[in-house]
């Protein structure tokens, strides 16, 4: 492995010979004025297909994801085991993403991307049919919650990639935050209706629609027309492994975000994982009480999607990054001690939309730091430190919610998240040079500080 002045060599190297930009979508762009600011990425054919299937079965996973949650929590009365099924669901996230973030640079991500939720289908259907043949057991949950974490693993970064070829550079900033609109837009939905089916008819049901509505994507996906990207020659697994680690670790502002969405992943996300428990015990709201919480959340990170969305420049997005974990931190700690329905219900709103912000502005950034040629591999360590620091969490949160209490767990998550935010945000002035030159190589920016 080379020492750090020879990679930081060849970094420079890299970025001056980057890649020319990606096409984009095949669509005739909407004349100009046609399409809001807030919009701009709609413009794309392609990423209309990607948006308007996503957008029917990201609601479809989300009731998956509370069913089950309750569906655990019914069957076994433990924190211990949701904290499990957590961390079987997503450690498999941290595992391989690696090998994924290779794959998603070595193949054509258009393919990889319709392959995994072909796969999601596959898993969604078994788990509903046990479900609704009254076959399921809480083993048979880990090992299917541990097989989706896999496929997961390798569609989070080809698709967090993936965006960049359907809309271009340009409008990649545009497409991240409304890609984040989606996946909370159908937040808010999906865990309403699944806490009233889930009361109604059972969680066999959101199972077996969360497996219909991956026809929506898998067409659309099938539908697009996408240009080939140049796919750089072969080298060993193991060197282009080693070469996503080394640019990370050698390019501080990217190691710097990665390590914070870690921190605040692994020390504050466990609050989701221990959400049955706020609303049945605590809160008193039941399965209903759960979709109309984890919704709440929902509504406010679909607003913090939606204030990235109306942004035309990554101004100051470094900022915005590290006081969005202060407030997530600071929120995660009200809510542990709340004990009325309706306050909490209030409370989680701008703790979504905090913990929105921080996220797609360290997506937003990474991205529009690194050549295209590593876009996979960094999508796969931002996904690594996202959701594969989250299972450790979950296992801890789980840990200490059944030692000493649940609210005392989110707690002192939200006093760690404080403290993770503190330091990145005394870091912010070492890192805005170094970040500004890799967004001028990338043709990313005009000049402005990015952090």
């Amino acid at each position: 492995m080379a020492d750090a002045d020879s990679f930081q060599t060849a970094e420079a190297s890299a970025l001056a010979d980057a890649e020319t930009t990606p096409p984009a979508g095949t669509g005739m762009p909407a004349r100009p004025g046609k399409i809001p600011v807030t919009l701009r990425a709609l413009r794309h054919r392609n990423f209309q297909l990607f948006f308007g299937g996503q957008i029917i079965s990201l609601i479809g996973t989300w009731m998956q994801s509370v069913a089950l949650s309750w569906l655990v929590y019914r069957m076994t009365h433990s924190s211990l085991m949701l904290g499990v099924v957590g961390f079987a669901s997503q450690i498999p996230i941290f595992l391989l993403s690696p090998v994924a973030g290779t794959i998603a640079d070595r193949y054509n991500r258009h393919r990889v991307v319709i392959a995994t939720q072909t796969i999601m289908m596959v898993l969604a259907s078994i788990l509903a049919a046990l479900t609704l043949g009254n076959w399921l057991t809480v083993w048979e949950i880990i090992v299917l919650a541990s097989l989706l974490g896999v496929v997961n693993a390798f569609d989070i970064p080809a698709r967090q990639a993936f965006l960049v070829e359907m809309v271009g550079r340009e409008d990649l900033m545009n497409a991240i935050a409304l890609n984040s609109s989606m996946f909370n837009g159908a937040r808010v939905v999906g865990p309403a209706v699944a806490g009233i089916l889930v009361a109604t008819i059972g969680e066999g049901w959101c199972f077996f629609i969360n497996a219909v509505s991956f026809i929506a994507v898998i067409v659309g996906l099938l539908l697009m027309r996408i240009t080939p990207r140049k796919i750089a020659e072969h080298v060993p697994m193991i060197q282009h492994i080693a070469e996503g680690f080394q640019f990370a670790r050698q390019t501080r502002p990217v190691r710097d975000l990665l390590i914070l969405i870690g921190l605040v992943s692994l020390v504050g996300m466990p609050y989701t994982v221990l959400m049955p428990i706020f609303a049945d015990r605590i809160l008193h709201g039941g399965a209903w009480g759960l979709g109309l919480l984890m919704g709440a959340t929902g509504v406010g990170a679909l607003f913090g999607a939606l204030f990235l969305a109306s942004r035309t420049g990554v101004r100051g997005l470094g900022r915005v990054a590290a006081l969005s974990a202060t407030g997530f931190g600071a929120l995660l700690i009200v809510f542990a001690f709340s004990r009325n329905f309706t306050f909490s219900l209030i409370v989680l709103v701008p703790t979504g939309f905090m913990i929105m912000t921080q996220m797609a502005c360290a997506n937003t950034l990474i991205q529009s730091m690194v050549p295209d040629r590593l876009r996979g591999r960094m999508m796969s360590l931002y996904s690594m430190m996202l959701m594969g620091m989250a299972p450790l969490g979950a296992l801890f949160g789980g840990v200490v919610a059944q030692w000493i209490s649940a609210p005392w767990a989110v707690a002192i998550g939200g006093i760690a998240c404080l403290g993770a935010a503190r330091m990145f945000y005394l870091r912010l002035p070492i890192l805005r040079a170094e970040a500004e030159q890799l967004m001028i190589a990338q043709g990313m920016s005009g000049g402005e500080p990015p952090v």
